[in-house]
């Protein structure tokens, strides 16, 4: 039998006699549970300073947030002495066994950018322990006590260390877990994240391992997402979905941030094999690593939903065996109204398998019952890359046109008040589903362009699923939904309301899973990369398509006036996004500007050469902001002259030679071992320094051995003059000892010392930033560097 001519009016799934009150309903669904879903991503309100003892209370945490971050503490600061001070009386208080670990240690990760070289720190870590009563293991609380150089660090890490000191106090007010439940508050993470690697390497507590929650914030509001696992996270993430009052983590989160190069304390104790859970609020980041993080400017709610979070899994871990919670796989999981779903990671390329497999038999009835052809399928599949590809392409160039208007936004991870912006994101990428839908739903047919969105869907759920598994049910669920719904709309009268009731359905299971990664994307990777987000409420359109096409008039069936007043209210839907889009920057740029409370990022250092005099002004910013610019100008590289700031190329300015010493270098001995020298020497700073860096010429001398403070450190040669070298934060005032084992190449063996300290104000030339002017979040910011070279 050959199939039947396709009618234009009968192409779509669902026909309903009442359009308008069922594109409505529908509509009326949808947003409510979208309003569900984002209250699922809310924060609680913060429990006063008088609530309970056994609870967690934001209004008590706080109190020590403010002490914490009273001002930049970084690492081995007098600043950071009080604050370790604070932590060990606090701990002590609650009558915690409570001690610091002080040591040498190595960094975790690939953060420092020494050229050719290795880091350390010296670190000292306060570290208590509740004892157990019949302990399986060890649960180990983990934040970072320090703070970068440019501000105090209100956020990060106050909120971590102030959550911690609060849990304790409230795991001590009842009775003892059964577990050892270990405070670890390190130092040294933003310079290094030495403090979590010399804890996890060498502290006796450390040597069996155990569960780590590591406590983050990267920003100052919103949801806590717990964003990374250990391997095989099927019994840590069933815990957390039980425990954590506030489950909100996605295993595409993990995916990502385990193919992003970012590090936190948890990478130390990952490379040591413990198990455990990162989590983090990241909303807010314009302030982060900024003067701005200061705490008033946290979100109480996103403190206490961190709080709530580590109290509950303190207790569950606290009280469960942990002989055995290494899964033999991940699970895939993702928050749904509050709670989480999850399934096993083995079930995966079998779920995306079979919504492929529905999606075509869908395809192949949908052929079979006249709702399309195979040219017609054949041009929805097709068809539907270009919003695919046009909706990041759009966001793109309107975060690239609005930089250009703004170009201090390049400075910042995100705006400061940056809701407008991605309201305006997803306004462009509905406006590009929506006119596409217009342009061809009459030609190729309600259905056949819905079947393509889910084909589009199912076929990205089959290749994640082999790439990125942890992210395959973004599509393969919604794929799934879609096919099932398609079926029972084919199965029922079309003209009734069960079809619509289908769509509906597939699409509000939509709506909870890609929902939830738009929202969380933007913060997750800033303005910069909006495409990301865009391209995810694209696969969202394309999941409610059938729900979309009821805000159309019927497909077809309509000749002269009536076609065209059709074809005009079909428009509608994009007209009204695209201007929504325009608007929504439009208000954007409009409330969004630099003032005093949010000043421009602007980035300088200031670096002298003490032995020839010289000294410059550098920035990295490429596109100088007005205030920079006054200090730099052209392109200069700085490999040669000052490699512990490493080899990136930056803008530079002439400046006037301050009278500062360079750190010292002491020759302790020099001995020969046939062709070799061991060179013992002693580098000392002059002057309050947070670093100390020493590299080696290596047309002078090839280095085969290093030793810093009698820790062996790697010896792999960089590229350039000074190949290999060694960065020590938060340095002693005697001086770091470091050892060299070299091959000379005949002469002398040139060494080039450099230290670093923070703050310009005392450099003769420099101008205060005026208001409106602020740092930017960043490691070197105003870095004052000092270098000279020795011959040995």
């Amino acid at each position: 039998m050959g199939v039947p001519p396709t009618r234009p009016a009968d192409r779509a799934f669902a026909r309903p006699r009442r359009r308008l009150l069922a594109a409505a309903a529908a509509t009326i669904a949808l947003l409510a549970v979208g309003a569900g879903v984002l209250v699922g991503l809310s924060t609680p309100a913060p429990r006063p300073a008088d609530a309970p003892e056994g609870e967690f209370s934001a209004g008590r945490a706080f109190r020590n947030v403010e002490v914490i971050a009273a001002e930049p503490h970084v690492a081995g600061s007098a600043a950071n002495d009080r604050v370790r001070e604070h932590l060990v009386g606090t701990l002590r208080g609650l009558g915690l066994e409570t001690e610091v670990q002080d040591a040498v240690a190595p960094e975790a990760g690939q953060l420092s950018g020494a050229a050719g070289g290795a880091t350390l720190a010296r670190v000292r870590n306060v570290v208590a322990r509740l004892p157990g009563t019949d302990p399986t293991g060890k649960v180990f609380l983990v934040s970072h006590y320090d703070s970068v150089q440019a501000g105090p660090g209100g956020n990060d890490d106050a909120a971590g260390t102030a959550m911690i000191l609060e849990v304790a106090r409230a795991l001590t007010t009842g009775p003892r877990p059964r577990n050892d439940i270990v405070f670890v508050l390190t130092d040294a993470e933003e310079a290094c994240l030495c403090g979590a690697a010399g804890f996890a390497a060498d502290h006796p507590l450390a040597r069996e391992g155990g569960v780590v929650l590591n406590l983050e914030a990267r920003g100052s509001t919103g949801p806590v997402i717990m964003f990374e696992t250990s391997r095989n996270n099927a019994k840590l993430v069933e815990i957390f979905g039980k425990a954590a009052p506030h489950p909100v983590g996605t295993s595409f989160a993990v995916e990502i941030y385990r193919a992003l190069p970012n590090d936190t304390d948890f990478t130390a104790f990952l490379d040591r094999e413990f198990v455990g859970l990162n989590s983090a609020y990241i909303d807010g980041g314009a302030i982060y690593h900024t003067p701005l993080d200061v705490p008033a400017r946290m979100d109480r709610g996103s403190l206490q939903m961190h709080g709530d979070n580590a109290l509950g899994l303190a207790r569950e871990f606290g009280r469960t065996d942990l002989g055995d919670l290494r899964a033999g796989h991940d699970d895939t999981y993702f928050p749904v109204l509050g709670g989480l779903v999850r399934y096993p990671g083995w079930l995966t390329l079998p779920l995306a398998v079979a919504a492929l497999l529905a999606v075509g038999a869908l395809g192949w009835l949908l052929r079979r019952r006249g709702r399309a052809t195979a040219g017609t399928l054949a041009a929805g599949f097709g068809l539907t890359l270009v919003p695919v590809v046009a909706a990041p392409l759009g966001a793109w160039l309107l975060w690239a046109a609005i930089t250009t208007i703004r170009p201090g936004y390049a400075e910042l991870l995100d705006p400061y008040r940056p809701v407008w912006y991605r309201l305006a994101v997803v306004a462009l990428s509905a406006a590009v589903l929506f006119c596409w839908y217009a342009l061809l739903r009459r030609r190729v047919g309600p259905a056949a362009l819905a079947f393509g969105g889910l084909a589009w869907l199912a076929v990205f759920g089959v290749l994640l699923a082999v790439a990125v598994p942890g992210g395959a049910y973004l599509t393969t669920v919604p794929a799934l939904a879609g096919a099932l719904a398609g079926f029972a709309a084919l199965a029922t009268r079309r003209d009734g309301p069960w079809p619509v009731v289908a769509v509906t359905l597939a699409a509000a299971v939509a709506v909870v899973i890609l929902l939830p990664p738009v929202v969380l994307l933007f913060p997750a990777l800033g303005m910069g990369m909006g495409a990301v987000a865009a391209l995810v409420a694209v696969l969202l359109g394309l999941a409610v398509l059938p729900v979309v096409d009821l805000l159309h008039p019927r497909a077809g069936g309509q000749r002269g006036l009536l076609a065209l007043r059709a074809r005009r209210l079909g428009a509608l839907p994009a007209a009204a996004a695209a201007l929504a889009a325009v608007v929504l920057a439009g208000v954007g740029l409009a409330v969004d500007r630099f003032d005093a409370a949010h000043p421009v990022p602007t980035h300088l250092m200031y670096a002298l050469d003490a032995g020839t005099g010289k000294a410059a002004w550098l920035t990295r910013e490429e596109k100088p902001q007005p205030w920079t610019g006054g200090y730099v100008d052209g392109k200069v590289s700085i490999a040669d002259d000052f490699p512990g700031l490493g080899a990136t190329e930056l803008r530079g300015g002439p400046a006037t030679a301050a009278p500062l010493p360079a750190p010292k270098l002491e020759l302790l001995s020099d001995t020969r071992t046939g062709d070799q020298r061991v060179l013992r020497v002693r580098v000392v700073p002059q002057r309050q320094v947070r670093l100390l860096t020493l590299h080696v010429d290596t047309g002078t001398a090839t280095v085969r051995s290093a030793s810093v403070a009698g820790r062996v450190v790697p010896v792999e040669p960089g590229e350039g003059k000074w190949g290999f070298g060694v960065v020590f934060h938060a340095p002693p005032p005697e001086g770091v000892e470091v050892t060299l084992t070299v091959e000379p190449r005949g002469g002398a063996v040139s060494v080039r010392a450099m230290d670093a300290s923070d703050g310009l104000s005392a450099v003769p030339g420099f101008r205060a930033r005026p208001e409106g002017v602020g740092v930017v979040g960043s490691h070197s910011s105003e870095m004052l560097a000092v270098a000279r070279t020795y011959p040995l």
